[in-house]
Parts: C-alpha cells; sequence; structure tokens
C-alpha cells in the first residue's frame, strides 16, 4: 500500500511540476522562441509523466484492494503489475521482485487458492 502512495505522490509531485513549468511559459510571452519551446516542451513531458504515475498509481490500487482480501483473479493481476515494476529501477525492481516473490512462493499460491 505504501508504495502505491509513493507511486500516487510522484505523479501528483511531476504534476506540480508540469503546471510550474506551465507557468514559466505564460511569464515568457515577451521572451525569445527558444525560451517559450523549452517551457513548452517541459510542460508536455512533465504532465505526460505525471499522468503516466497516477494512472499507474492507480492500476496497483484498484488490484491491492481485492488482492488483500485473497481474490485469486487479483493475484495474476498482481504478477503482473510486479512483472512491470521490474523496470521501474531502482524500488520499483526491488519491490515488483519481492511482489513476485512471495505470489509465487507455495504460501502465496495456496493462501489464493480458490476453495471449492
Amino acid at each position: 500500500m505504501k508504495r502505491i502512495l509513493l507511486t500516487t505522490l510522484v505523479g501528483l509531485s511531476t504534476l506540480a511540476l508540469g503546471v510550474g513549468a506551465v507557468a514559466l511559459l505564460a511569464s515568457a510571452r515577451g521572451g525569445t522562441g527558444g525560451g517559450q519551446l523549452a517551457a513548452g516542451l517541459t510542460a508536455a513531458v512533465f504532465a505526460t509523466l505525471a499522468v503516466i504515475a497516477i494512472v499507474w498509481g492507480a492500476a496497483h490500487v484498484i488490484v491491492g484492494v481485492p488482492l488483500r482480501r485473497h481474490r485469486p483473479w487479483s493475484r495474476l493481476m498482481a504478477l503482473m503489475l510486479g512483472s512491470v515494476d521490474l523496470v521501474l529501477l531502482p524500488y520499483g525492481t526491488a519491490l515488483g521482485a519481492y511482489a513476485l516473490w512471495v505470489l509465487l512462493s507455495e504460501g502465496g499460491k495456496n493462501l489464493f487458492a480458490e476453495h471449492g
């Protein structure tokens, strides 16, 4: 749950950086064209990264709630998210590896086995 909140916080802070870049763009109206282009590009990059981080955090929340309730389908979804987390250096790699280790262990498999 903490990593989900951290991912969402990163998304929100990146969005704040994008808003700051937009403010720089607005204040640079009388400046050179290169400055406006750089501020606009920075704002677009930060806004895009912020949306991706917020969506990624929301996906973890959507899967995390049923995972805590031991829903069998949520284990598969968490395995997929954890696999993608492996490429998000450095924290995502560690947390993704831990998620895969826990969910693929015999105890993890038994915890999510369907009864009936």
